[in-house]
């Protein structure tokens, strides 16, 4: 269904967009260092899990505006394009990131199973994070192989496994990222740096191919 090389691509732009500083990983970080590596592992998995709502989305919806309007799909790409080149310049002018949010430990204490579900809705809900799909998967897709909506589909598993798994090692290693990143401040800024330039590479590539 996917090509080696489709996702050795994937998985480095996605893996390098989900480990840089932003809310979701922050805030993990946050919980796992005030309530413990169960309690941040939690809630980095619910916020993975929250992903197959929007590849589900972007499945069925970016597959239908292609057949129905080619000249919709298009405007959606250009947006789309719009859409990263704007969060890499933001990422780009950014001072760093990595600041741990301080109200994880003054929150009323909640379960892991809580804490899993709390961040299942707070990404299914997030309508950016919505967005930020329907931008980003469609440009690894190959649409000579045909199966266009399973392409989107098992991109957006795989971005799943792998927030999944990055998401679960910075809850279970909180406390040394804490003080990784308080050691090195300037790390987070880098990160933001590749990460813009992997932003606004993406939003020129998708607009470049109308």
């Amino acid at each position: 269904m996917l090509t080696l090389d489709q996702l050795l691509a994937f998985l480095l732009a996605a893996s390098l967009i989900t480990i840089s500083p932003g809310p979701d990983n922050l805030m993990v970080l946050s919980l796992g260092m005030s309530r413990g590596r169960k309690q941040g592992m939690a809630f980095g998995l619910g916020c993975a899990l929250g992903c197959i709502s929007h590849t589900l989305l972007a499945s069925v919806g970016v597959s239908s505006l292609l057949l129905a309007s080619p000249m919709a799909f298009t405007a959606l790409r250009v947006t789309g394009g719009l859409y990263l080149f704007w969060h890499g310049v933001k990422a780009l002018r950014s001072q760093g990131g990595a600041t741990v949010p301080g109200n994880a430990a003054d929150a009323p204490d909640q379960s892991a199973l809580q804490l899993l579900w709390r961040g299942v809705l707070a990404n299914a809900i997030n309508p950016k994070v919505m967005l930020f799909f329907l931008a980003f998967l469609p440009q690894f897709v190959d649409a000579s192989q045909g199966d266009v909506p399973w392409q989107l589909a098992a991109l957006g598993v795989v971005f799943t496994l792998q927030a999944a798994v990055l998401f679960g090692s910075i809850g279970y290693f909180a406390g040394t990222v804490g003080q990784w990143f308080a050691r090195w401040p300037a790390v987070a800024l880098w990160f933001d740096r590749l990460a813009g330039l992997v932003f606004c590479g993406l939003g020129l590539r998708l607009m470049l191919m109308v």
